[in-house]
């Protein structure tokens, strides 16, 4: 029998039905379960072919049971090394390698020195930064918020330099970005699950969160297709399983916004019943898929295109 385990915080919604509906499949030989953890023994398997992880960004002790179960073969969705390694500025600038618009970017120092450092440990930075060529590069308004953070946490929207140097002194030892806001004519969240499978949902970010759902935009089947595109090529570089994509579109252009969510909102009554049900429904599709191919004590984890490009010029040199 191949377990597959789904590990969850509060969300409710989401977890329960993924694991009936996988059930609900008759699959010989696959059930699913929420994962349970009595115990974490270094280098000993899980019981679980696949895990998918809806909570180990807010609980390190989590994270670092998902990689001890992933050395051992558990086909971990999204994978925990490569989470753990990622953060947003880097996907911005990867996104600009990969060819997919984004918004101008800058990232910031700490405003505070971390602990156990002093202005010795910052030699190599110039003093002060060459503040008037960033916000010519940014331009305002634009937004600032941490370089790997999460959930609207520390984010700020910003008119002038004013805003910009009052928000900055807030920030204590964050790291940040400074980014070009994009006055957007209309905008889209986007699943992305398994590297092929998309749903593209109108969004409104400036609505009531219960009504951001609800929102209507008149685009091209062109552009929705281009979206799903992107959609593609960011996860697929980035090596997510299972993630949503934002995208502003401005004059015509889609702009990603938002795009490092390995552990994406799935609730029903924040997406509504028809997004809920096709993510459920896929998410079902794609861990079964998943645990008929595991294979025990092998590497079954998904790495994107960018870590897989650097290993194969490297084997070829």
């Amino acid at each position: 029998m191949k377990k597959i385990g789904i590990l969850f915080g509060q969300e409710r919604s989401f977890p329960q039905a993924f694991i009936e509906r996988v059930n609900s499949k008759n699959v010989k030989g696959i059930q699913a379960e929420a994962v349970t953890i009595d115990k974490v023994m270094q280098g000993a398997p899980t019981e679980y072919a696949v895990i998918i992880d809806r909570i180990s960004q807010d609980v390190p002790f989590y994270r670092a049971y998902l990689k001890n179960a992933a050395i051992s073969g558990t086909a971990v969705i999204n994978n925990p090394f490569w989470w753990s390694a990622d953060e947003k500025f880097f996907n911005n600038a990867l996104a600009v390698k990969v060819g997919v618009p984004v918004p101008k970017t800058v990232l910031l120092p700490s405003k505070q020195m971390p602990d156990d450092t002093t202005g010795d440990s910052f030699s190599n930075l110039a003093y002060p930064l060459d503040w008037e060529g960033i916000f010519e590069h940014i331009g305002f308004p634009a937004f600032m918020k941490p370089y790997a953070g999460g959930g609207w946490k520390n984010v700020y929207k910003l008119e002038n330099r004013e805003d910009f140097f009052q928000a900055y002194n807030e920030t204590g030892q964050l790291v940040m970005m400074l980014q070009e806001a994009i006055d957007f004519d209309s905008y889209f969240r986007c699943y992305g699950i398994g590297g092929k499978h998309v749903k593209i949902m109108h969004y409104e970010p400036r609505n009531p969160h219960h009504l951001r759902y609800a929102a209507k935009h008149d685009v091209s089947d062109a552009k929705l297709k281009e979206m799903e595109d992107l959609v593609l090529k960011i996860c697929n570089s980035l090596g997510y399983d299972f993630n949503t994509v934002e995208f502003a579109i401005r004059d015509g252009v889609p702009y990603a916004i938002d795009f490092c969510n390995p552990a994406p909102d799935a609730e029903r009554t924040s997406v509504g019943q028809e997004n809920f049900d096709w993510v459920v429904e896929t998410a079902a599709n794609f861990a079964i898929e998943k645990a008929k191919a595991q294979k025990p004590g092998r590497d079954n984890l998904t790495w994107g295109t960018f870590i897989q490009s650097a290993v194969k010029k490297k084997k070829l040199a």
